[in-house]
């Protein structure tokens, strides 16, 4: 299960360590002067400029990162989907006993 979690955390943090990277950037650049910043319109200019570019870089560089996270994801999920197919078939066990021991005592 550490592995799971360890999977997800590496793709979260490297993803929020290329946003703030880019971010960075992007205030810089502000700074010079290369990006125009004029009021908190600008400021969030630079905050969508940050994110566009994150995610690119991400889609890009984290392939394999997001391929294993969405891996162990299924693995879980098909984990679970198994675990409640094989507690409603011990429902539906229970059920049918039940059913067939009041058609007995209705018969008897």
């Amino acid at each position: 299960m550490s592995s799971k979690i360890s999977a997800t955390l590496r793709y979260t943090s490297l993803r929020a360590s290329i946003f703030l990277a880019c971010l960075l950037v992007a205030l810089l650049l502000a700074h010079f002067g290369v990006i125009p910043v004029v009021g908190d319109l600008g400021l969030i200019l630079v905050f969508v400029l940050a994110m566009v570019a994150s995610s690119a870089i991400s889609y890009v560089v984290l392939n394999k990162q997001r391929d294993e996270m969405s891996a162990q994801i299924v693995e879980k999920v098909e984990s679970r989907k198994a675990r409640a197919a094989v507690r409603d078939a011990a429902e539906d066990e229970a059920d049918d006993a039940a059913r067939a021991a009041a058609r007995q005592a209705q018969a008897g």
